[in-house]
């Protein structure tokens, strides 16, 4: 929703442009009388502005007066009616006096006693079509504002029910390796527990925001993985590729990490051998989009899953990204998971890179 800041300073703007139509409407009308046979072109355009624009700016800094602190910047109800009547009232009476002196100015011995229905019937149907066309206009912007603001609840809903997915597991997991190791090996539970708090304390403060940088991101992954590293021991080996060049990027918060874990509970953990998780971060050739890769040496996706449990096979996580993805991006992002030449599962995220970040 705007400030009111923001929309004090568009004010004179959203004036010049309403006075703006409002002046080709009556040069329309003055075409369009003109052709009809009901006088000289100037009279028309006389009687045209004086009654147009006095109509208008009366009905537009009323309508700013009377819907001030509404979200939608007209009159609700019988407000707006009586507004509009007003408003033709008070142009019709200010131009038809302004045009009977410039007529009988320039035409001083053909002026005629006024016809005021014709001009009255214009006036009204003019002045209550442009309001019904402002109010429109004004509805629309309103609409198209929730619209984006229920995006945006649904967008941090998402995120939190995904952090509610992905860290009791995490978190119990840890606590009970730690409680096993404080008793047989204090110093590996000391590095466990210090990974764990920079965890935690990474997690609440991206929890606050949409987005944040890949080097938070990657710093993120980095503890999660070096917790499941002590936990694993020597099945597990990992590598996290960024350059300082895309360090800043901005990517929303939560977008690797549950593939990396997809890769840990449905790739890795099943292996007795184990194997490695290889996340790298580079751009496309023309330098506009980014990639970001998570490769795993697991057991790789099954040849031919069950529709059922598909979903379980690729990771509860995968939907969520994609969704995700889709409302950053929407068209613009694309989200692969294939098995690797190599062996395994790769996980492909394409997404545009912002202006500032594009390489050359």
């Amino acid at each position: 929703m705007p400030s009111t800041a923001s929309a004090t300073a568009s004010f004179p703007v959203l004036l010049l442009r309403h006075g703006a139509a409002t002046t080709l409407v009556c040069l329309f009308i003055t075409l369009a009388l003109t052709l009809m046979g009901q006088g000289s072109w100037d009279v028309n355009l006389v009687y045209s502005l004086a009654i147009g624009l006095p109509s208008w700016l009366s009905i537009e800094l009323g309508r700013m007066l009377l819907s001030r602190g509404s979200d939608i910047p007209w009159p609700q109800g019988w407000r707006g009616v009586v507004l509009v009547v007003l408003g033709g009232a008070i142009g019709f009476g200010i131009g038809n006096l302004i045009g009977q002196t410039y007529q009988a100015h320039v035409q001083p011995g053909q002026q005629q006693p006024p016809r005021l229905l014709f001009p009255m019937v214009i006036t009204i149907i003019t002045g209550a079509g442009m309001s019904a066309m402002y109010y429109l206009i004004g509805k629309s912007r309103y609409l198209q504002m929730q619209a984006e603001q229920a995006q945006r609840q649904a967008a941090e809903a998402q995120l939190k029910l995904l952090q509610t997915q992905l860290e009791p597991h995490m978190l119990f997991n840890t606590l009970a390796n730690l409680q096993v190791l404080v008793a047989s090996d204090p110093e590996r539970a000391q590095v466990m527990l210090q990974h764990l708090i920079a965890y935690l304390r990474a997690t609440l403060g991206g929890s606050r925001s949409q987005m944040h940088s890949l080097r938070s991101e990657f710093e993120r992954l980095d503890d999660y993985l070096a917790l499941m590293a002590i936990r694993m021991g020597e099945r597990l080996h990992y590598t996290l590729e960024l350059s300082e060049a895309l360090a800043a990027t901005p990517v929303p918060t939560l977008l690797l990490q549950p593939l990396v874990e997809n890769c840990i509970r449905h790739g890795l953990e099943p292996q007795l051998a184990g194997g490695s998780i290889t996340v790298t971060a580079s751009t496309s050739q023309a330098g506009g989009t980014l990639e970001l890769c998570v490769h795993d040496t697991g057991r790789g996706l099954p040849a031919h899953p069950a529709p059922a449990a598909s979903a379980e096979t690729s990771g509860f996580g995968t939907a969520q990204v994609r969704e995700r993805l889709f409302n950053c991006y929407g068209e613009a992002a694309r989200f692969e998971l294939s098995s690797a030449d190599s062996g395994g599962t790769l996980a492909r995220i394409l997404i545009p890179l912002p202006t500032s970040h594009k390489e050359s």
